[in-house]
C-alpha cells in the first residue's frame, strides 16, 4: 500500500509546479479538463457502473458526502449547505424528491445522455434553480452519436459489474436538416462492499429517442434504477449500537421525461421539460429483523421553462418558470400537516448591455423571483449582479462580478412529516420556510491553455433545517440560523501530455439554534473548514492513459464523529489502448489506497479501498 509521505511529497511537487505559472485566466464557467470532459481526472468509479455523479466527491465545486459510496447514497452540498438546499436538475426543471434530499442523486440516466454538469450559485442559482437554496449542479441533454459499447469488469470483494450502450442515428424524411437519434443502456453490478455489511447489487435500464433540427432538440426519456445496499448505522450513526443498526435500503427510482430545447434569433433560446418521478424506498433499520422496516414513495410531475430572450444588443431578459406538484405515502410519514404540496416559481432576470469599446463591456443584471406553495406563504427574493467582461480576438476572457441574490427552501416531509416524539427520525411539524441571502464578488479569467476562477462571498441562512442530537435521543429536525463565509480558487492548466485541475476552498460558520441543549449537527455543521483537491491526466505515450484524484480535507470538529477530523482520499486509475485491438480498452482503478477511517456523515462509518479492472469495446 502507499504510504501517506510518498502521496505528500507528489502533491507537494506538483502544487510547486502549479505555483511557477505566470498569472493564470479563467472561463465565465469552471475549468474542465478535456479529456474525460469534467472537473476531475476519473469519471469511471471502482465500486460500481458509471452514473452521472460517479466522481463528484472530487469535484471542487461541491462536496459529496457519501454513505457506503457515492453511488449507494450520497448527499450532495454546495459552499458549506446540506443536501437539503442542494438542487440537481436537468434540462429546465429541478428534480425534486418530496420526501427527503437524500435522494435527489437518484437519476436513473446513462453518462453519455447528459452533458458535464455545471453548477449553479449565486444569481445563476436564484435564476433557474428551483428548491435549492445554496446550489443547483445542473445537467444538460447531449446530442446521440452513433455507436457504443460494452463494459465487463470486477475486483476485490467480490465485485463484478457489466454494461452495455448503444445509439442509432439517421435522417429524418427527406430534409438534411434534420436527423433522428435512438439510444438505449443496460447497467448493473454486484459486490459485498468494503466494509462488512456494505454489499450492493445495482441495476439501471435507460433509453430515449431524439429529433434534431438546425436549431432544435428534442429528447423523451424513460429510465428505471433498482438498488439494493448496506451499511452498518448508516443514518443512524453508531447512537444505536445496542440494537445492532445493520441498516439496508432498497430503493427503485422510475423517471419519464420530455424535453424540448430551441435556439433563435442570434443569442435567444427557450428549454421546456416535463417530467414524472416516481421513488420508492423500503428502509430496514435491521436487515436481519424485516418487521424494522419504513416504507416511503414519493412521486412528483413538474414542469419547468427557461430560457433567454435578446431585444437588442443592449436589453434582454433571463426568464424561469416552475410549476411541480408533490405527492408521498408513507408508514412514518403522513403524521404532519400534509401529505400533497403544489410548488410555483416565477424569475425575471432583465440585463442591461453597455458596450465600451470592441474588447470590453459591462453587464447589468436586476431582477426578482417569486416561491410559493399551497401549504406555506408566499415569498418575493431579489436578485442582482453587475460585470465587466472582456474578450479577445486571440482567444482569451476575463469577467469581474458582484452579485446579491435571495432564495426560498421548502422543506421536505422527512423533516416535516414524521413523529415528533417518538421514533429513529423525529420531526418538527412547525419548522418554517427556509430563506438565504448571498453576496459574492468574484473574478474568472481563461486562455487556451490555463485558467483560474476565484470567488469570496457571505451567506446568510435563515430558518435552515438540520438534523440535530441530543444527549441519548434520536436525531430531531431544528431551525437553525447560519452566517457562512467562505473562499474558493480553481486553476487548470494544459500541457501536450499532462492536464491538471487543483483547487482549494475556505468555509466558516457562526450558527445559533436557540437552544443550548443540542449536542451535535449531522448535516448543517459537517462541513470542511479547509479542502484541497487535484486531478491529473497524464499521456506518456499515444496507449497508455494515467489518471489520479485527491483530496484532503479539514473537517470542522463534530462531537459525533469517531476518528480522525481530516482525510485524504485518491483515485487512481490506468488505461491500456492495444494497438493491435482498435477501439479496445483494458482499464484498472484503486479507490483510497490510503490507511485512513474518516467518516464522511458523523457516526457513519467510511467505506474501504477497492481495487477493479475490466474492459471496454467501443463501436
Amino acid at each position: 500500500m502507499l504510504t501517506r509521505s510518498t502521496f505528500l511529497a507528489y502533491f507537494s511537487c506538483l502544487t510547486t509546479l502549479l505555483g511557477l505559472l505566470p498569472q493564470a485566466y479563467a472561463a465565465e464557467e469552471l475549468p474542465a479538463l478535456t479529456v474525460m470532459g469534467q472537473e476531475t481526472a476519473n469519471q469511471r468509479p471502482v465500486s460500481t457502473f458509471e452514473t452521472p455523479i460517479s466522481n463528484l466527491d472530487f469535484d471542487p465545486r461541491v462536496d459529496m458526502q457519501a454513505r457506503n459510496m457515492a453511488e449507494a447514497q450520497g448527499d450532495l452540498s454546495i459552499r458549506g449547505g446540506t443536501f437539503e438546499n442542494t438542487g440537481v436538475q436537468v434540462g429546465s426543471a429541478t428534480l425534486l424528491d418530496p420526501q427527503t434530499g437524500h435522494y435527489t442523486t437518484e437519476l436513473p440516466i446513462a453518462p453519455e445522455m447528459l452533458g458535464e454538469p455545471k453548477v449553479l450559485t449565486g444569481t445563476e442559482n436564484a435564476l433557474r434553480g428551483f428548491n435549492s437554496s445554496v446550489g443547483t449542479v445542473s445537467y444538460s441533454w447531449s446530442k446521440i452519436t452513433k455507436g457504443g459499447s460494452l463494459t465487463i469488469g470486477g475486483g476485490d470483494h467480490n465485485l463484478n459489474f457489466q454494461r452495455i450502450h448503444h445509439a442509432l442515428t439517421g435522417a429524418y424524411g427527406d430534409s438534411k436538416d434534420w436527423t433522428w437519434g435512438a439510444e438505449i443502456e443496460g447497467s448493473r453490478s454486484e459486490s459485498d462492499g468494503t466494509i462488512p455489511y456494505g454489499d450492493h447489487a445495482f441495476d439501471r435500464t435507460s433509453g430515449r429517442i431524439q429529433l434534431l433540427g438546425p436549431d432544435s432538440q428534442t429528447d423523451l426519456f424513460a429510465g428505471y434504477q433498482h438498488k439494493k445496499f448496506g451499511q452498518y448505522g448508516m443514518y443512524t450513526g453508531d447512537l444505536y449500537t445496542a440494537f445492532d443498526p445493520y441498516e439496508f435500503e432498497n430503493i427503485k427510482t422510475r423517471l419519464f421525461l420530455l424535453n424540448h430545447k430551441v435556439n433563435y434569433e442570434s443569442g435567444s433560446n427557450w428549454e421546456a421539460t416535463a417530467y414524472h418521478r416516481r421513488n420508492s424506498d423500503h428502509y430496514y433499520f435491521n436487515r436481519f429483523s424485516p418487521d424494522q422496516r419504513f416504507v416511503h414513495q414519493g412521486k412528483v410531475s413538474s414542469l419547468g421553462i427557461g430560457g433567454l430572450h435578446e431585444f437588442s444588443e443592449r436589453l434582454a431578459l433571463g426568464y424561469s418558470m416552475h410549476a411541480t406538484t408533490d405527492e408521498i405515502e408513507s408508514s412514518s410519514l403522513e403524521n404532519g400537516k400534509f401529505t400533497t404540496r403544489n410548488y410555483y416559481k416565477l424569475s425575471l432576470l432583465p440585463e442591461f448591455r453597455h458596450q465600451i469599446d470592441k474588447k470590453e463591456r459591462v453587464i447589468l443584471k436586476a431582477g426578482a423571483s417569486w416561491d410559493d406553495t399551497n401549504r406555506d406563504q408566499g415569498r418575493f427574493s431579489p436578485m442582482a449582479e453587475i460585470s465587466r467582461i472582456i474578450e479577445s480576438e486571440e482567444g482569451y476572457s476575463e469577467k469581474s462580478y458582484l452579485s446579491y441574490s435571495e432564495t426560498v427552501q421548502f422543506i421536505g416531509y422527512g423533516a416535516i412529516g414524521g413523529s415528533e416524539t417518538s421514533g429513529l427520525f423525529r420531526s418538527n411539524h412547525d419548522l418554517t420556510r427556509e430563506t438565504s441571502r448571498n453576496l459574492e464578488i468574484g473574478h474568472q479569467v481563461n486562455r487556451p491553455e490555463w485558467s483560474l476562477n476565484a470567488a469570496a462571498f457571505y451567506r446568510w441562512d435563515d430558518n435552515l433545517a438540520d438534523w440535530t442530537y441530543v444527549g441519548t435521543a434520536a436525531r430531531s429536525a431544528e431551525n437553525v440560523d447560519i452566517k457562512t463565509f467562505g473562499f474558493e480558487v480553481i486553476a487548470s492548466r494544459n500541457w501536450d501530455a499532462f492536464e491538471t485541475i487543483a483547487s482549494y476552498s475556505y468555509l466558516k460558520k457562526k450558527e445559533d439554534y436557540g437552544n443550548l441543549a443540542i449536542d451535535g449537527s449531522f448535516y448543517a455543521l459537517n462541513y470542511p473548514e479547509n479542502r484541497v483537491t487535484l486531478g491529473l491526466i497524464y499521456n506518456p505515450i499515444e496507449i497508455l492513459q494515467l489518471r489520479v484524484d485527491n483530496e484532503w480535507r479539514q473537517q470542522r470538529k463534530n462531537a459525533l464523529r469517531k476518528g480522525p477530523d481530516d482525510s485524504l482520499y485518491s483515485h487512481l486509475a490506468a488505461s491500456y489502448y492495444p494497438a493491435m485491438f482498435n477501439d479496445l480498452e483494458l482499464f484498472l482503478a484503486y479507490d483510497k489506497p490510503w490507511d485512513e477511517d474518516f467518516q464522511d456523515i458523523p457516526g457513519t462509518p467510511g467505506r474501504g479501498d477497492q481495487f477493479s479492472l475490466g474492459a471496454t469495446y467501443s463501436w
